[in-house]
């Protein structure tokens, strides 16, 4: 089982580091079908997020594909934001939960298929406009978890004009605030199996590595389609879950 963790750590970090997600969106799904509940899917991820956006966002800086200032403004209003996300989950019913995520995919599929891969117009790189995002994205996201990447890339690209590539990188970043955040909410409820997460956190730091590499010399209308048709399968996955409730 802990190999097994462990090549799921790999794949899940790269698909983190290639498209600048803590690795929620992917992960979850996946242990929910490896027979994992609602509550212990969205635990586990969050522990492995702490791990694989650390290290991608170390990646992204080295490579100077990463603009600090918007990123930490972004943080701290997710970091504040995911404190809740503990509290929010032991109240509110697994199908409720899983319910939220597939609706969460469907407006990420819907704004990424009408925004444009260039950047159109001048960023808004309001500080008051990104903390009050990343604050609401970090509890919202964190609660079902995820990141906050899935909501905020779309936001960013979509609404705040941002260069996806640019957008990518900060939300990784973002990541490692809100997921932070959420380990300790989490921890202080009960609702994380460290182990699993320990593991699955060491495998993704390889995978890591080798998807932001690839996320910077790829072309941006070509990591776009990926993207979507990465939210397309984990919505259909998710669906299909939510169906057996």
């Amino acid at each position: 089982m802990f190999i097994i963790l462990g090549i799921l750590g790999i794949v899940v970090g790269f698909a983190s580091g290639f498209f600048g997600i803590g690795g929620g969106t992917v992960l979850v799904p996946i242990l929910l079908y490896s027979g994992f509940s609602v509550k212990s899917a969205i635990g586990i991820s969050i522990m492995q997020m702490v791990f694989s956006s650390i290290f991608g966002s170390f990646v992204n800086y080295k490579n100077k594909m990463l603009r600090l200032q918007n990123g930490l403004v972004l943080g701290v209003g997710g970091f504040i934001g995911a404190q809740f996300s503990g509290y929010i989950v032991s109240l509110v019913p697994s199908w409720a939960l899983l319910s939220f995520f597939a609706v969460a995919l469907v407006v990420a599929i819907y704004k990424f298929f009408k925004t444009p891969t260039e950047a159109l117009g001048v960023p808004n790189e309001s500080k008051i406009l990104l903390f009050v995002i990343g604050f609401f994205v970090g509890m919202a996201a964190i609660s079902i978890g995820i990141g906050g990447a899935l909501f905020l890339t779309p936001i960013m690209v979509g609404f705040l004009h941002f260069d996806i590539k640019k957008a990518i990188s900060t939300s990784l970043l973002f990541v490692v605030f809100s997921s932070v955040s959420g380990l300790i909410s989490f921890s202080m409820h009960g609702l994380i199996d460290h182990k699993a997460g320990i593991i699955l956190g060491l495998g993704s730091l390889l995978g890591v590595y080798f998807g932001a590499k690839q996320s910077h010399i790829i072309r941006r209308d070509l990591q776009k389609r990926l993207l979507l048709i990465l939210y397309v399968v984990l919505l259909i996955l998710t669906v299909n879950k939510l169906i057996g409730f």
